[in-house]
């Protein structure tokens, strides 16, 4: 049936001067119905420029964290550039103590359950047992990228849709022994 499709929507492309933009909005929506279900556009928006960043341009940085559809990562994002310190909240894998200074974080003070908090930022299960919470703050000068997350494929074949709540990407790598993120308050269990 793809194909079908694809041939259509190829044909009526040729012919452009031929079709009303309503038969050519059917076809492509004809199209898009044939994708897989985490094929399909961004569900969420990046929000307004949170307290105590700025908005900046860094290409190479948004390009890092934006994700494929059914890959994770974000859908659509922002650049931003902390100018006083903001609290972050993540939750992780207690078991893995330097997952505290994992790389997604959120704005919001995180509210279980354990599986909707997984479903609202699309969060396969095997990434994370999502038991430990905890509290960061941003250092001044860094740059983080902020928006709606991205469909992910779990090894399940669970299909998590794009989400609309936004994350907080900073670029903290433990192994590295690189953190962006100070002040972090002790580890507690969640949810």
């Amino acid at each position: 049936m793809l194909l079908y499709l694809n041939d259509i929507f190829i044909y009526l492309m040729m012919k452009p001067f031929f079709f009303s933009p309503v038969q050519i909005c059917l076809s492509t929506l004809l199209s898009l119905a044939a994708l897989p279900a985490f094929a399909q556009v961004c569900t969420g928006q990046v929000i307004s420029t949170p307290e105590g960043m700025h908005e900046v341009q860094d290409e190479s940085l948004l390009k890092a964290t934006l994700g494929e559809p059914g890959k994770g990562s974000l859908c659509t994002a922002k650049v931003f550039e902390v100018d006083k310190p903001v609290r972050l909240f993540r939750v992780y894998n207690a078991a893995q103590p330097a997952s505290l200074y994992g790389r997604w974080w959120s704005l919001q003070v995180p509210v279980g359950p354990r599986t909707q908090y997984a479903a609202e930022n699309a969060i396969c299960p095997e990434w994370s047992p999502l038991n430990a919470a905890a509290t960061c703050t941003l250092k001044p000068g860094v740059r983080v990228v902020i928006g709606p997350g991205q469909s992910a494929q779990c090894a399940s074949g669970e299909v998590l849709p794009a989400s609309a709540t936004n994350q907080v990407y900073v670029a903290n790598d433990a192994r590295a022994q690189k953190t962006l993120v100070d002040n972090c308050s002790e580890p507690l269990v969640w949810p």
